[in-house]
């Protein structure tokens, strides 16, 4: 009972700390961390722990779901240079030298455990940084990047995490003939089964229409992706983001509207509760840690904490300053047509703040691994220091410097609800009975609005049986204008949101 007691206590905590970030505008993740610190140093012991071998399946599974849901590959790829040097170059400079570091000031530690570590703190998540710059509207690009490098970097961290692991297990070392095969081999077969699980779910989900039997069979799915990767030793990480994506480009032409939002809603629910629950478990677990260590020892646990998060921050600044510089000097054109910028540079570089992943990793460290209370003590500082560092100082960073763009997105959406309506009056040709009549000169309000930069172009739509025609045909159009790349999945979504909730309007009053 004292299990549930808890996980009561920390649901409400959780809607609390979340209720304070919209209010004062703080990042809820930073708001986390700071939870975590008072749970960790708390006069008392709470027996809540879950299986290092769940951690990873349980916390990190969902939420990169969730995240590679909303990524817009069209994006992705005009942004492929930088996204790859964040996730290929920059994850390997930053695992390789805090495993120097680390090895260098704790002689004692095997290789594999220091490369763990690295692999703990290399990657950053994107969802502390989005908490801050949805509040001071960066270019697009910029969250772009951002977005698809926390997707891709959890893949790649993970995949050295895992390895390293095995080494620790076996008491052997990392070799580049043991990394290539392995490497290779979760790639390829993960890119592979992905898409492939994504079309057999597509099948499945079919066979049910009612709201909770859609939703519980999506976490299904979810985690049985996650399992089955694992199981056949593919990257679990790899194969639940092309999973995703790939339900991402296809479910929005069979999902009906009724079970599409309670959908969406539930699971940005999920997201909160599993983010919490993270670092409710990374704050438990020091508790102990720390309680049982000597003065020397955390003094000494601090020092090194300190420098592997001095050099996250520094290796992240000088990768991405140094990328920029050279196209810079290149005179090459970023994906927007302009020019390499150091402002953006600058807030990518200072984008780092570790999240969940960081935290998720450390949890998932099996009991006895080399140094264990050390790599646990050292991950929750880098992630503490990182959140309240460059969290807190991200949104007066960008608001000095003072960067802008033409708002692509919204100029997107503007060109969705035009093409939206000509198809809807397109739809009504030949039809002259006075509900047509009505609804076309409405549709062609909606369009002028848009088309001319007034309103937001919405409309309320007459006619229960031509609003229904009307909405399947828009919807129609939606779905083509992202299939050509016309506009990306940020448009889109919330394109399709409107028409969602058109729809169910609707539906309420048939």
């Amino acid at each position: 009972m004292q299990a549930f007691e808890i996980i009561l206590v920390m649901l409400g905590g959780a809607v609390l700390l979340l209720g304070l970030a919209r209010r004062t505008g703080l990042p809820f993740p930073v708001l986390l961390a700071l939870a975590g610190v008072l749970l960790a140093v708390a006069p008392f012991d709470v027996p809540l722990a879950i299986d290092p071998a769940l951690v990873l399946a349980l916390l990190v599974a969902p939420i990169l779901l969730d995240t590679a849901y909303d990524t817009s590959p069209r994006d992705l790829k005009a942004n492929w240079r930088p996204v790859l040097g964040l996730v290929v170059i920059a994850v390997g400079l930053t695992t390789a030298t805090v495993a120097g570091m680390v090895h260098w000031l704790v002689p004692g530690i095997p290789w594999a455990a220091a490369i763990a570590l690295g692999a703990i703190v290399a990657p950053p998540d994107a969802a502390a940084a989005a908490a801050v710059l949805r509040q001071v509207n960066p270019p697009h690009r910029i969250n772009v990047i951002l977005q698809g490098e926390s997707l891709l970097n959890d893949a790649s961290s993970l995949l050295i995490y895992r390895l390293a692991l095995g080494a620790v297990a076996s008491g052997g070392t990392i070799s580049a003939a043991v990394v290539a095969p392995a490497f290779l081999l979760s790639v390829g077969g993960s890119l592979i089964a992905g898409p492939v699980l994504a079309l057999l779910w597509q099948r499945l989900s079919r066979l049910f229409d009612d709201a909770p039997s859609s939703i519980i069979l999506q976490f299904v799915g979810t985690f049985g992706v996650w399992v089955l990767a694992e199981a056949i030793g593919l990257s679990a990480i790899l194969t639940v983001v092309a999973y995703a994506m790939t339900v991402a480009h296809y479910a929005p032409a069979t999902t009906p509207a009724r079970l599409r939002v309670p959908s969406y809603a539930v699971w940005e629910t999920v997201v909160v509760v599993l983010t919490a629950l993270a670092f409710v478990l990374i704050g438990l677990q020091l508790g102990p840690v720390i309680a049982r260590a000597s003065a020397a020892e955390l003094a000494r646990w601090s020092v090194i904490a300190g420098a592997v998060l001095a050099a996250v921050i520094a290796i992240r600044l000088l990768w991405v300053m140094g990328y920029n510089r050279w196209l810079w000097w290149r005179g090459q054109r970023v994906a927007d047509g302009t020019t390499a910028d150091w402002r953006g540079g600058l807030i990518i570089g200072w984008s780092g703040m570790r999240g969940i992943v960081t935290v998720a990793t450390a949890l998932a460290l099996p009991a006895g691994f080399p140094e264990r209370d050390l790599l646990l003590f050292t991950a929750f500082t880098v992630t503490l220091g990182t959140l309240v560092l460059q969290g807190l100082s991200l949104k007066p960073l960008v608001q000095w410097l003072g960067t802008r763009d033409d708002d692509p997105v919204a100029r997107e959406v503007r060109l969705a609800r035009v093409a939206l309506a000509e198809a809807g009056i397109a739809s009504l040709d030949g039809n002259d009975d006075r509900a047509a009549v009505e609804l076309r000169a409405e549709l062609e309000t909606e369009r002028d609005a848009a088309d001319t930069d007034e309103g937001d172009g919405r409309a309320v739509l007459p006619a229960l049986e031509l609003r229904a025609q009307v909405l399947e045909t828009r919807r129609k159009r939606l779905l083509a204008l992202r299939e050509d790349g016309t506009i990306g999945d940020d448009a889109f979504h919330q394109i399709e949101e409107e028409l969602d909730f058109a729809d169910l309007a609707a539906a309420q009053r048939a």
